[in-house]
């Protein structure tokens, strides 16, 4: 183990009372949401029905808080039975440093576009990040936090090392720094970093902050695609 992944291990603490209060938080959010959620979800379903074939919903295996794997939920955004090569390859050049578009975007650099295994319907859940509503049911069951580090792939994790392992020592999250402050306009190695500081000093001050600063994201359409 390098110096700084001992560094950073050693600050990454567990408050329990935080532990607490953000997790009622997760769930007082979501009972308030509820209904207007269930509008939104059976539009979007019927949107998906229409635009082609296949179940509304998606089960993508993730890792979560220490390693643990989850089911998590999306809205389905492509078509049945597409191939996961295309975004193993992004993945891969992402984590290596590699921009995955024109650079002169500087808004997507870090993101793939013009991926054609994407519906028309699943571009618009993509870029608005509708197709992430459905993790508010990752929330209630406590799989997933509304605030930290976005669950990655397992075929990701198998690739890093001891210090980017420091972003699963906390609950993943629907938005976090990275959603609100880089998404795609940051490196992997910078979105790491953007985690661990979160985990390090993270308050139910702060989560609150990035909650509220989530929705102009999400209406600018701000690194989606």
């Amino acid at each position: 183990m390098t110096t700084k992944s001992l560094a950073v291990q050693s600050t990454i603490g567990i408050n329990q009372n935080y532990e607490r209060t953000k997790r009622l938080l997760d769930i007082i959010f979501t009972l308030l949401i509820f209904v207007p959620l269930c509008v939104i979800i059976a539009i979007v379903a019927l949107c998906i029905r229409l635009d082609s074939e296949g179940p509304v919903f998606f089960r993508q295996k993730r890792i979560g808080r220490n390693g643990v794997e989850f089911d998590m939920l999306k809205f389905r955004s492509m078509y049945v039975n597409s191939d996961d090569a295309l975004h193993r390859e992004a993945i891969a050049k992402y984590m290596s440093g590699q921009m995955l578009a024109d650079s002169t975007t500087t808004d997507l650099s870090y993101k793939q576009v013009d991926d054609p295994r994407v519906t028309r319907v699943g571009r618009f859940l993509r870029k608005t990040s509708i197709d992430e509503l459905p993790q508010f049911f990752n929330v209630l069951r406590g799989e997933m936090a509304l605030v930290g580090p976005r669950p990655p792939l397992p075929y990701e994790v198998e690739n890093y090392n001891l210090y980017h392992k420091m972003r699963l020592s906390g609950k993943p999250g629907l938005t976090g720094p990275w959603q609100v402050y880089g998404r795609s306009r940051v490196s992997f190695e910078t979105m790491v970093e953007m985690d661990i500081a979160y985990l390090q000093r993270q308050t139910l001050r702060e989560d609150l902050k990035l909650i509220a600063l989530t929705v102009p994201v999400m209406i600018e359409r701000r690194g989606g695609a």
